[in-house]
Formats: C-alpha cells, sequence, structure tokens
C-alpha cells in the first residue's frame, strides 16, 4: 500500500528531512493492516526495519512481564517502535485495528545521512533543480551498498570528482588497465563485451548506476566496454579512493572452516574462474560461473536472494564476483585464500 509522504511529516526525525527525502522514503515504505490481537512483531525477532504506528494502539509485552502502550495519536507515537535487534518485546494490537509503516533500517540511516551531510554549505554534490538528487538516492539503495557503514558515506562524497561526458563519448574500454570507480549522476550508457568473437550489449546503466568496480576489486583488466547514449555527469572515485572507503566494508570474506559450514546448511559454492581452470581442479559440488560472464549467466544458475560463497584461485577475482553478486541481490561471501586454502583445510581432515 502507498505511503503519504505527508505520514512521515509527523514523524521523529523525519520531519526534519527536506520535502524530497520523505518522497523517496515514502516511495520505498510499505503499510500493513492488522486487527485486534495480532502481533506486529514478537520478542527475539530479528528484522531489518525500522516501524512506525501510524494509527492505532499496540501493547508492547516484555518476556519479564513488563508491558507498555504505544499509541499513535499520543506524542510518543511520532516516534519508531524501538530498534533494538533481537526484538526486546512483542507488539500485540490492542485497538480494533492497527495501520504500521516499515522503512528498511539501513536504507533510512543513509538518506538521513545523506539529508545532512548535502546541508553543508561545502558540500559540492547536491543537486538543486528537481530529480537532481536522484541518482544518491537510487545509489544508496543498492544491494552492494545496503552494509556500507553511513560513516564511510561522507567520505565517499567527499572524494568523488565529477566529471562530464559526451555522447557517444567511450569511458573505459575492455582490455583497460582499471584506474576509477563511477556512478552515473546523469545521462545513460551502454555496456558492451566480445562474446564470441563480436561486441555485444549486455546491459544499459541510467543515473545512480555504478560500474569500475570488478576490475579494481580482482586487480584485471577491464571485462567490459562502457559507452555514453547521452551526454551527463559521471561522479568517480580514484582506486586509492576506492579501496580505502568501498572496498573493505562491501567485502564479506569467510574462511574455509566457515565456508564449509555454509555449504552444509545449503549454500552455493560458485568458482568464478575459466572453464578449463575449474575441469582442472575444483572443490566438489562447486558450480562453475566465469566472473567475466557472472551476470550474463548467474540468473541461470541460482534464484536471487540465495546463498552464495564465490571462490577463485587467490581471492582477487572472488572479491569482484562478490560485489557483482551482491548488486543483483544475492547473499554473498568471498572465500578467504581462495581454492588453494580450501584444499588444505580439506586435506588436512582426510585420514591418511
Amino acid at each position: 500500500m502507498p505511503v503519504p509522504a505527508t505520514d512521515l511529516a509527523r514523524l521523529f526525525p523525519l520531519e526534519s528531512l527536506r520535502q524530497e527525502t520523505r518522497d523517496q522514503l515514502a516511495r520505498e515504505a510499505s503499510v500493513s493492516d492488522y486487527s485486534r490481537g495480532e502481533n506486529v512483531f514478537e520478542s527475539g525477532d530479528l528484522d531489518d526495519d525500522t516501524v512506525y504506528l501510524l494509527d492505532g494502539e499496540l501493547r508492547c509485552n516484555y518476556p519479564d512481564g513488563r508491558s507498555v502502550a504505544h499509541v499513535a495519536s499520543a506524542p510518543h507515537g511520532r516516534y519508531s517502535l524501538n530498534d533494538a535487534v533481537p526484538r526486546r518485546f512483542t507488539a500485540k494490537v490492542v485497538s480494533g485495528k492497527a495501520r504500521v509503516m516499515r522503512i528498511d533500517r539501513r536504507y533510512l540511516e543513509k538518506l538521513i545521512t545523506w539529508d545532512q551531510l548535502s546541508r553543508d554549505e561545502n558540500n559540492r554534490h547536491y543537486g538543486t533543480g528537481p530529480g537532481g538528487n536522484n541518482w544518491v538516492f537510487r545509489l544508496l539503495r543498492s544491494q552492494a551498498f545496503a552494509r556500507l557503514p553511513t560513516g564511510n558515506i561522507e567520505k565517499m562524497f567527499q572524494l568523488f570528482e565529477p566529471v562530464n561526458v559526451k555522447p557517444s563519448e567511450i569511458v573505459m574500454r575492455e582490455g583497460d588497465a582499471p584506474d576509477y570507480f563511477y556512478v552515473v549522476r546523469e545521462g545513460t550508457a551502454s555496456v558492451s563485451k566480445y562474446l564470441d568473437g563480436a561486441p555485444q550489449v549486455v546491459a544499459y546503466l541510467r543515473e545512480g548506476d555504478t560500474f569500475g568496480e570488478d576490475a579494481l576489486l580482482s586487480n584485471l583488466p577491464r571485462n567490459a566496454t562502457v559507452r555514453m547514449m547521452q551526454g551527463g555527469v559521471l561522479m568517480r572515485l580514484s582506486r586509492e579512493a576506492f579501496e580505502a572507503v568501498l572496498k573493505p566494508p562491501m567485502l564479506s570474506w569467510v574462511l574455509p572452516a566457515e565456508a564449509a559450514k555454509l555449504a552444509q546448511l545449503g549454500a552455493t559454492l560458485v568458482d568464478v574462474r575459466m572453464p578449463e581452470e575449474h575441469a582442472q581442479r575444483a572443490i566438489d559440488g562447486s558450480i562453475n560461473v566465469p566472473l567475466y560472464r557472472l551476470r550474463e549467466d548467474i540468473a541461470g544458475a541460482l534464484p536471487s536472494g540465495s546463498r552464495v560463497v564465490v571462490y577463485c584461485n587467490t581471492g582477487e577475482r572472488s572479491a569482484a564476483a562478490a560485489f557483482v553478486l551482491k548488486r543483483l541481490g544475492y547473499e554473498v561471501s568471498a572465500l578467504h585464500g581462495g581454492l588453494g586454502a580450501m584444499l588444505r583445510l580439506i586435506a588436512a581432515n582426510t585420514p591418511a
């Protein structure tokens, strides 16, 4: 159910945000209706939402027997329900009906951070025209940025360098050495790769989309060519800035023993090396989707949302693959130490 932006204007701390920021949050929020006796959430629940009560009354029942009322029309009703996770109490509807709004907690924090940072008189990136900050809203909503600490957001925007681009301009070529990470601020672009001996367009980019991170993470040549379709503006980070601000928090590494446990619990092991490498030696039960084909082929191999552990020989290609898969909605970790580390673990646990 859509959320009127006016509902957000009376809530704390949303009332202090710019109207365009509240409008964006209203588009991302969801509203649900509950009946008397239903639980909005239960003690011990793990979730990713900030929850506001828009109408009605809840009873917050703690495991120790304490009980506190939360009434939408009361002065305290403008505040969200306690965000502690796991949930510390069960929120039960005690009025005839209740309307509850949920907003992704991490996205909310990132938008509040951006809203505050962009008010600084030295901020160079706030767009004053209609839709001038849509690229920011979409960038921060990306799966790859979901776990980026809010402190890194400030550093990222401080280090961004705007670059004006012309129609048909080639920003990077397949095979080039990696240098920058890019975000499309204005305009559109095409992404092409040599597949089966000929260049083929494999994706289109618009405001808020990123590119260039694969080569920076894998320390390999560019694996695609990006050509502007419309003139516009790109935001870029140097290799040094990318590695300092974005690379560490975006990557989730697991040691071989943990990767083995995840596989036992149902995670899929994805070998992102070339098919010839996989055929020569691989982890039993793994599937092979080479890094250069990952975006094109992974959907046919695994549904979005799957738990994945990626590996290569050393970890460099795995880092790039993990970033790509996070953007595509997978829950992904990279195997620290690569194939060699896993084979050593297997050998150590194999009877002589």
